[in-house]
């Protein structure tokens, strides 16, 4: 299959417009709730570390997306494959909206259970389309798993 630089393009900016949409909810430096209201694990991954994560998280993503897309024509599944990465997309950014935003780690717990569950689909379903599109959203499955774990964490020392 040809590469479509422009498809690529589309699919990656796709993500990063989602990325950057969730990163507007993100604490600025010295945020009182964030910094000195919240209380953390000691094992909270340190600040510089989630820009590098998540850029190479929805760079994944946007790849995966562009795989799947360029067997439009070939296949009945990537309208279903598509549908459920669009919603965890709307998941991904509803959880840094009610994190960060409403400042609530019990609904951004079942906002991320949501959003695990999304993933799983659509890594099934993207799979069943292009193999390598499901497998490159294995390491976003396995932050968000991680996530989760930090977000439960989170919402018991508060």
């Amino acid at each position: 299959m040809k590469l479509n630089i422009q498809k690529l393009a589309l699919s990656v900016g796709l993500c990063f417009v989602f990325a950057y949409a969730g990163s507007t909810f993100t604490p600025l430096p010295g945020s009182e709730w964030y910094y000195h209201v919240l209380h953390k694990p000691s094992w909270n991954p340190p600040d510089w570390l989630f820009p590098p994560a998540w850029s190479l998280l929805f760079l994944l993503m946007g790849i995966a997306l562009y795989l799947v897309v360029q067997q439009r024509s070939e296949t009945t599944k990537v309208k279903g494959a598509l549908v459920v990465f669009g919603v965890q997309l709307l998941l991904n950014l509803a959880w840094s909206a009610v994190f960060f935003g409403l400042h609530s780690p019990l609904y951004a717990l079942a906002v991320i259970v949501a959003l695990w569950t999304a993933i799983v689909l659509t890594i099934v379903k993207f799979k069943s389309v292009n193999p390598l599109a499901g497998y490159l959203l294995i390491p976003y499955l396995l932050w968000v798993t991680f996530a989760s774990y930090l977000n439960f964490t989170i919402w018991q020392l508060n």
